[in-house]
């Protein structure tokens, strides 16, 4: 889910980076040594006519335009897919250093929204030096959208198993095999051709040539989250085509891929997404115990214990909450769907520990008016954001799976995630099934479509300009030892760690955002061990009394990075 996006600049931030009108430093010489593009990858690409991109106005301050490119690029001049493109233009024109890419993740996150939201949360250093560029993926957004079922009613019957934030008990995972395996034989079959080109290696390959297109030598590019995995491949696949690529939130892509363990584990057990999420709660909850409830909502008796506690309860029998809509049921697996929302934000401390201490509260007693209203304002404002699969045809899940289906190599049979999620919840305590249960749609037996181009490694190119991995160690959606993984496996690349909390790190703290701007723009790496410790910190403040909120000390907003899981899960974040 995209936090929202307030604009919070540090006064004076781009002083200490390089101030406009300056000199940009001369990048450092590439690599000796480097890799070239691939034989293969350059007849791809190169083949494709550098595309006109007929610019208009759009969005009062952007300007936007649509390219059409191959579907297969094997096939330069065969059939097409339109892309989207949207560009913010630098501030200052006369000193532009080139073009800065975007990508907010997802898969299925829209490049355009992103670039388009860039001057409500980028520093001015880089609002000033580049042109803001996001590229909606193939299948995605404003390009042509993949559509897997030939309407809205067909699609709402078969997504009905999946209604929920993940299934428990053994009638839910009936239920969600049976839509998962209709959604991926739909996918093969009505989404074609375009469900069958989505892979990351296409948009990589787009994106190169959109990168000729709007007149850059090379490419600049910063990522968040799968966007992460996007600026892997592009650096493997183009290792001497982009001047300066940062990832932030990293996705390691042998894991994401899944070709060097035979295809027979989800997608979880490869890429330990629950396993960071599950270290983040309990440390939120031990700090909560530390602090007590002075700072800390769910800090009376032991939290670890009433935590669980809460969990089992919700287990044994949902929580029925009335309100002035109807009953609303609040089960385990929307409870944990909700915290998992929370861990996204930088200030999940408190908000996982106040939806636990209010769930907690309507548990104890079920007409605690004070409990009731909060949960039910949570409640209300989720359902108002969620999408239901009603009026129009809202393509989320099939663009999601679209990329990880594609890219990806999974069990055959999609009953093989009963199995592989119950011992990944025994792994990783309450997410397990929730990260678990989303790649069920890709078994091999139901997704048959396939991208005969898709990339799945070597990811140890020698690159000419060197990579920076951003890490940060309580992400819940990326875990922090796969920027520590896949930096080591990139010569020459360098690594950024960070103590804060939430998805992604750039936007959570001054040290981090000028090592990732200071990169962007001169193309210096920050020191070798670079680690960032001035992130703000749960439960450093007292509660608020009465009707107060508390608020996050925060110096910018954070990206608008798209969740990778569908929304369904996510029911209940603020």
């Amino acid at each position: 889910m995209p936090l929202p996006v307030t604009r919070f600049l540090t006064a004076g931030l781009a002083g200490t980076l390089v101030a406009a009108g300056a000199t940009v430093p001369a990048l450092a010489a590439p690599a000796a040594g480097y890799d070239r593009t691939s034989t293969v990858e350059s007849r791809r690409v190169d083949r494709v006519k550098t595309p006109k991109l007929d610019w208009y106005k759009c969005y009062d301050y952007a300007e936007c335009a649509t390219v059409r490119l191959p579907l297969d690029y094997d096939q330069p001049t065969g059939a097409t897919t339109e892309i989207a493109v949207l560009r913010v233009k630098a501030r200052d024109q006369q000193h532009k250093i080139g073009s800065l890419f975007l990508n907010p993740g997802g898969p299925g996150g829209s490049g355009t929204s992103i670039a388009q939201a860039a001057p409500y949360f980028l520093g001015s250093a880089l609002l000033d030096r580049f042109d803001i560029v996001g590229v909606d993926p193939r299948g995605v957004a404003a390009s042509q959208n993949v559509r897997c079922f030939k309407s809205v009613r067909e699609q709402t019957q078969a997504y009905a198993g999946l209604n929920v934030a993940f299934p428990y008990g053994a009638a839910e995972e009936k239920a969600y095999v049976r839509s998962s395996k209709q959604v991926g034989r739909a996918c093969s079959t009505t989404g074609k051709p375009l469900s069958g080109a989505m892979s990351t290696a296409e948009v990589a390959r787009d994106m190169e040539v959109i990168r000729r297109a709007v007149g850059d030598p090379k490419l600049t590019y910063l990522g968040f989250s799968y966007g992460t995995s996007l600026g892997q491949y592009y650096a493997n696949m183009f290792p001497d085509r982009f001047r300066a690529l940062v990832v932030d939130g990293v996705i390691d892509p042998i894991a994401w891929t899944g070709a060097q363990g035979g295809g027979e584990r989800i997608l979880d057990d490869r890429m330990h997404s629950a396993d960071g999420a599950s270290k983040a709660l309990r440390e939120i909850l031990k700090r909560c115990d530390a602090v007590g409830e002075q700072y800390c909502a769910f800090a009376a008796g032991d939290p670890v214990a009433e935590f669980d506690a809460v969990a089992e309860r919700l287990k044994a029998e949902p929580l029925d909450i009335t309100y002035p809509d109807g009953v609303f049921r609040v089960t385990y697996a929307e409870f944990i769907g909700g915290v998992l929302g929370n861990l996204y934000a930088a200030a999940a401390g408190d908000y996982v520990t106040q939806l636990a201490a209010e769930i907690k509260a309507l548990l104890d007693d079920r007409d605690d008016p004070a409990a009731q209203a909060a949960v039910v304002k949570r409640i209300t404002e989720a359902r108002r954001a969620a999408k239901a699969f009603d009026f129009p045809y809202e393509n989320g899940f099939e663009t999601f799976s679209g990329v990880v289906c594609t890219d990806g190599v999974f069990p055959a049979d999609a009953n093989r995630w009963r199995a592989a999620t119950a011992a990944a919840d025994r792994r990783a305590p309450y997410f397990g099934r929730a990260w678990g249960w989303a790649s069920s749609q890709c078994a091999r037996d139901t997704w048959t479509v396939r991208d005969e181009d898709a990339y799945r490694g070597p990811f140890n190119k020698r690159t000419a300009a060197p990579v920076l991995f951003v890490g940060s160690y309580w992400d819940p959606a990326t875990n922090y030892d796969a920027a520590v993984s896949s930096s080591r496996r990139l010569p020459g690349s360098g690594l950024l760690s960070s103590n804060n909390w939430g998805h992604t790190a750039y936007g959570t703290s001054p040290c981090a955002d000028s090592a990732i701007e200071s990169y962007l723009l001169t193309g210096v790496l920050p020191p070798a061990g670079k680690t960032c410790t001035d992130a703000a910190q749960p439960f450093t403040e007292p509660l608020p009394a009465g009707d107060e909120v508390r608020t996050l000390r925060a110096d910018r907003a954070r990206p608008p990075v798209a969740t990778p899981v569908p929304e369904s899960i996510l029911i209940g974040t603020r």
